[in-house]
């Protein structure tokens, strides 16, 4: 329900926002030239045509939207694929998918090779010419198996019987599948089967055991079918199997052909035992001719028109299991785009799109789970809150030397074994965190922890690198000195200082911090420095004839001037930072949004990956829109001077 009615919303939302944009452009008065920044403001409705259409497409082409609507749907598409997974053996020996007959198809390969080695043995150098005449006496003997086998009047009489058995057996199945009530199932086989369909789930919340012993989730088509429908299908499949299991046991092998081959055999073995090591070629030449033999023998070959009542069979029921889709196809057609439910062995799967676009139900209830505490992903939730004594707070920001550089000792135990503080030992534990007061809400989990490392990194980024882009922009020193060092760090990718960075720094924030704070500075210092640099004169000899001091001019020319280039800096080095954190994360890292993703990579949880990368996209967007905000805020002039 709640899959359909987002869908309707979607589709509503879209249309209404379309009509709404259209009325406005035929209304609204637009004084603005071509090329105004104004132009582009606004388009909310936009922004939701847009927004609406992405999620249409991915509720489209994950399936979520046939899941919604059809939640049967997937079930029975598996019924029909074990029924057509059953019909590929056989119609793959007709000319009914293929071009031609199975047994044209071998005759006409099996001729070629035999010619291929006919002219081969008589081009060869290393045969004499009793041992070719006796080589291609061989293969004669061998083209002459084939009509043995495509000779009617040799084809045996249980074979004819056995295949005219198949043949009424498949019109017999064509007969019953056209009955509503086939396959006769009775009260207690209905109850049965539809206990199994509970205990196995619906599509996408199949339950499965873990070896751990707990119960997780996984998407999977049900294979057991839960419509009379499906039960049709399914009947019919199992039945099509045992037919074709008959179907390729049966050979064609008539008392001519037993004899011939079994002589051919005979006497290329003792030919081949006659050789000796000298004569290694005619060996090789006389075993490829066996091999054609046995693949003539188990082969399929049976006469022209043998197995025409058996085509004709299998024609029609083919088109009347098509006839008994009814509307499942229109809704396999147009509802599950880029492919299908496919079947393999005894299991059905998705095979398409859906298979690696999670749908956004299944994405949205794992999400869910994985922000649970009692859940999480790797027992770490993705982003929860957590009661934390302020005195730990304290304790991290407090550093431990405060008391070290305190006048006195720290207490010892007395001869009684009991420690009495003094003030220093006091401020010790003032300083590490050891002691109660009270608790506040803190975050925690995957998402906080690398929000925390981007957010350090492109602060410390900022606070070092804006002072010293101004610098360098304003002193020749600073950038004669600085500059190499920037332009030598800044070309190498971030994933090549990241090696080093965490196998000297560690695993954990600190190493992710500084690597992030090395991508956020080269930034931030060209960015600033690419501002004081293009500072108008004018506006600086003007400060100066105003009796303007170097900060002055500093403050309030300078830097607002270079305003507008360090904000954009910020939004590059921020979508800097996301991409090596990941990467970061992904070498080394039990926790972060990158962890999560290479984990579930491993193991193709494709719903999980889906979330990281949509949490990734979301937290751009929080930092990209906070920008936009503050740059709005702060220099309102721009494009206006």
């Amino acid at each position: 329900m709640f899959t359909q009615f987002i869908t309707i919303l979607i589709l509503v939302s879209i249309v209404g926002c379309i009509l709404y944009g259209r009325r406005l452009i035929r209304t609204e008065k637009v004084d603005a030239v071509f090329g105004n920044p104004e132009r582009a403001k606004g388009g909310t409705h936009w922004i939701i045509v847009g927004s609406s259409a992405i999620l249409l497409i991915w509720l489209y082409y994950s399936w979520d939207i046939a899941k919604g609507f059809y939640p049967k749907s997937a079930n029975e598409l598996c019924q029909v694929a074990k029924v057509n997974e059953s019909l590929l053996g056989l119609k793959y020996q007709f000319p009914i998918e293929e071009r031609e007959f199975k047994s044209t198809s071998i005759i006409k390969i099996e001729n070629k090779n035999l010619q291929i080695i006919t002219n081969e043995i008589q081009s060869s150098p290393d045969l004499s010419s009793p041992q070719k005449t006796t080589l291609v006496g061989f293969i004669n003997e061998t083209r002459k198996l084939i009509p043995l086998l495509t000779n009617e009047n040799l084809m045996e009489t249980d074979t004819k019987i056995q295949i005219k058995e198949m043949t009424e057996e498949i019109r017999l199945l064509t007969s019953n599948f056209k009955k509503n009530n086939y396959p006769f199932e009775t009260d207690e086989q209905k109850n049965e089967r539809l206990r199994a369909v509970s205990e196995e789930g619906g599509w996408g919340i199949t339950k499965v055991q873990s070896g751990t012993g707990s119960i997780e989730n996984t998407i999977e088509v049900p294979l057991v079918p839960a419509t009379n429908k499906g039960l049709k299908f399914d009947a019919a499949a199992k039945e099509l199997e045992i037919i074709n299991d008959k179907f390729f046991k049966l050979r064609n092998h008539n008392p001519q052909f037993k004899n011939s081959i079994k002589a051919l055999k005979d006497k290329i073995k003792d030919y081949r035992g006659g050789l000796d090591d000298t004569e290694e070629v005619a060996s090789t030449f006389a075993k490829n001719i066996v091999k054609i033999a046995r693949r003539i023998e188990f082969a399929s070959i049976y006469p022209p028109n043998a197995l025409n009542e058996m085509q004709n069979a299998i024609v029609e029921f083919d088109n009347v299991q098509k006839s008994e889709q009814g509307g499942l196809r229109f809704i396999d057609m147009f509802l599950f785009p880029a492919g299908t439910i496919v079947s393999s062995g005894t299991s059905c799967s998705e095979q398409g799109s859906g298979r690696w676009l999670p749908k956004p139900s299944d994405t949205l209830n794992k999400f869910i789970l994985m922000s649970k505490p009692s859940v999480g992903y790797k027992n770490i939730p993705l982003l929860w809150i957590d009661m934390m004594d302020v005195s730990k707070i304290i304790g991290f920001i407090l550093p431990d030397w405060i008391a070290d550089v305190l006048p006195g000792e720290y207490p010892t135990h007395t001869k009684d074994g009991v420690v009495e503080q003094n003030f220093k030992g006091r401020v010790l534990k003032v300083v590490t965190g050891d002691f109660k007061l009270f608790k506040i809400p803190v975050p925690y989990g995957h998402i906080w922890d690398s929000f925390l490392r981007v957010f350090l990194g492109l602060i410390f980024g900022i606070l070092i690198g804006v002072p010293l882009g101004l610098f360098m922009g304003l002193n020749r020193f600073a950038k004669g000195f600085f500059d190499p060092l920037i332009e030598l760090y800044r070309p190498v990718p971030p994933l090549a200082w990241a090696p080093l960075i965490i196998s000297v720094l560690g695993i954990d924030n600190t190493g992710k911090v500084f690597l992030l704070f090395m991508v956020s500075l080269s930034i931030m210092i060209i960015s600033a420095r690419a501002g004081a640099s293009g500072t108008q004169l004018s506006k600086i000899h003007a400060a100066h004839s105003l009796g303007a001091s170097k900060k002055q001019i500093l403050r309030y020319v300078i830097f607002p001037n270079s305003l507008p280039e360090i904000l954009t800096g910020i939004r590059v080095a921020v979508g800097m930072c996301w991409g090596t954190l990941v990467a970061a994360e992904f070498l080394a890292g039990t926790t972060g949004i990158g962890f999560v993703e290479n984990v579930a990579k491993k193991y193709f949880q494709y719903e999980v990956i889906w979330i990281t990368i949509f949490i990734m996209g979301m937290l751009g967007l929080l930092f990209d829109v906070t920008l936009r905000k503050i740059i709005d805020k702060t220099i309102p002039w721009r494009g206006k001077g």
